[in-house]
């Protein structure tokens, strides 16, 4: 496995995402299209879009000389994407995750105001000191502290900027890059992955299915410790590994040369602390304002706003160098806001030739007719590879809980194992599949190349598969 994973060579993330967008442009005019009904359903206080089971019907596909080069829809047909709508995949794929780009600017724009009032850099000091003298205690407390706010507030966006800061901690303990991104990043994931009360998986998974919001949580906190210990085995030893000789470092030919390299940072003082205390609370009061007032990006924006405009305050910080810090945070989250508008293009593509259906309808069928204990672990396998296609959790709950969900009543198992199969295939991919928009920003922010990425992740994503497999089978067992 390692010696073929050292042979990929992955171009640049949005050269992947085009070619990626090309062949799923191609797959229109070779799978079958179809379609399901859909109906408005409220989820979680939001109105949502989902699926009536029982009601998927094949399109015949029209096709013409004229739908090569423009899209030619005709009642009644599907249409493949023709080259127009390849064309235009990206710009419409930035205009339906316009909330997202405009969310990661924010959020870069306030961490770059909160750079410069000196708070993050004397806060990461004093942790520093703190902990210097184990690194391996400080890798434990930040990645638990990541995985607990994937794991209950579904946090995954909130991280991206803060890829930059956690590249210093690794510059500080004598790691690599790769280790940086994933004290942040894959602690996230895996928490994202063993939900507890994620709004955006679980919680809406679990309604669509019929089920009490956030039940089974012993049972999902038991398998969030078991991925947690896996997950800080594998990344303590590689750790160790590359301490003891960087030479073994998946990126050894990389000099690790940081902008804030041989800069000390300010102390801790008693402003810094205020606007932590500040910032920590508005956010705790964003995370509610989700969960019960129905907030969604745009007003989790202006809360992230306010935040910048506390610390702007607190620290008595020149309007136009705050500005220009604000600039400067913005410009730095470019790439990895752009990179989830082209990742968006791929799912406007199979929706443009109504395949997406097919594949659920397909693997739904398939999955009928195998024992019950084969057909969970299916779900498993059947989630993570619908996530390439639908890089969002609550996006996936929508189209697949519908059918899932009375799938399991057929096959003998409970609505609570379909729900935990979902949770697991939609997060664990998410770490290495390259329609990830987030996955695709943390990397670009850390300028750590995909391929060596992979080289890093397989081996501990297939422990976490491995994981996730025998805790659906004891799901299946015990009747979850």
């Amino acid at each position: 496995m390692s010696k073929i994973l050292q042979q990929i060579r992955i171009p640049h993330v949005f050269t992947l995402l085009t070619g990626v967008i090309f062949v799923c442009s191609l797959l229109t005019f070779v799978v079958p299209s179809g379609e399901y009904e859909r109906e408005t359903r409220t989820v979680g206080g939001r109105d949502r879009t989902v699926v009536v089971p029982d009601t998927y019907e094949i399109l015949p596909k029209h096709l013409s000389a004229r739908g090569l080069l423009f899209q030619d829809e005709v009642v009644g047909t599907a249409s493949p994407a023709s080259l127009e709508s390849f064309l235009s995949a990206i710009p419409r794929g930035m205009v339906k995750a316009a909330d997202i780009i405009f969310f990661i600017f924010i959020i870069g724009g306030v961490f770059g105001i909160l750079q410069a009032t000196g708070t993050i850099p004397a806060v990461l000091g004093a942790v520093l000191n703190r902990l210097r003298s184990s690194w391996k205690a400080l890798t434990i407390v930040l990645m638990t502290a990541m995985a607990i706010g994937g794991s209950t507030l579904g946090m995954g966006e909130e991280f991206i900027p803060l890829v930059p800061i956690f590249l210093i901690v690794a510059k500080e303990i004598g790691c690599d890059r790769i280790y940086g991104v994933a004290l942040v990043y894959v602690a996230g994931a895996v928490g994202f992955a063993a939900a507890t009360t994620n709004p955006f998986t679980v919680n809406i998974a679990q309604e669509i299915a019929g089920l009490p919001l956030n039940s089974a949580i012993p049972f999902r906190l038991l398998f969030l410790v078991a991925c947690m210990t896996v997950t800080l085995i594998y990344m303590l030893r590689y750790g160790s590994r590359i301490r003891q000789d960087p030479s073994t470092s998946l990126i050894a030919e990389d000099d690790f040369v940081l902008p804030t390299d041989n800069v000390e940072p300010p102390p801790l003082k008693a402003g810094h602390l205020f606007i932590v205390v500040a910032c920590v609370a508005i956010f705790v009061f964003i995370l509610y304002a989700v969960q019960e007032m129905s907030w969604w990006l745009t007003q989790m924006a202006g809360g992230f706003i306010l935040m910048g405009l506390v610390a702007i305050a607190v620290s008595r910080l020149p309007v136009r160098e705050a500005t220009l810090a604000a600039v400067k945070g913005m410009e730095e989250m470019t790439v990895a806001a752009l990179v989830v508008g082209f990742a968006r293009g791929i799912t406007v593509v199979l929706e443009d030739g109504q395949i997406l259906d097919t594949l659920i309808f397909s693997a739904a069928s398939v999955l009928q007719h195998v024992p019950k204990y084969f057909a969970a672990e299916g779900m498993l396998a059947f989630q993570a590879i619908l996530n390439f296609f639908i890089p969002s959790g609550s996006g996936q709950a929508a189209v697949t809980m519908p059918l899932m969900a009375p799938l399991s009543d057929v096959l003998g198992l409970t609505r609570q194992t379909a729900v935990f199969a979902f949770t697991c295939g939609d997060g664990f991919s998410n770490m290495v599949i390259p329609t990830s928009g987030i996955l695709m920003a943390s990397l670009g922010l850390g300028k750590v190349p995909y391929d060596r990425w992979l080289r890093f992740m397989a081996p501990l994503l297939l422990q976490l598969l491995a994981v996730a497999a025998v805790f659906i089978a004891i799901a299946v067992a015990i009747k979850l």
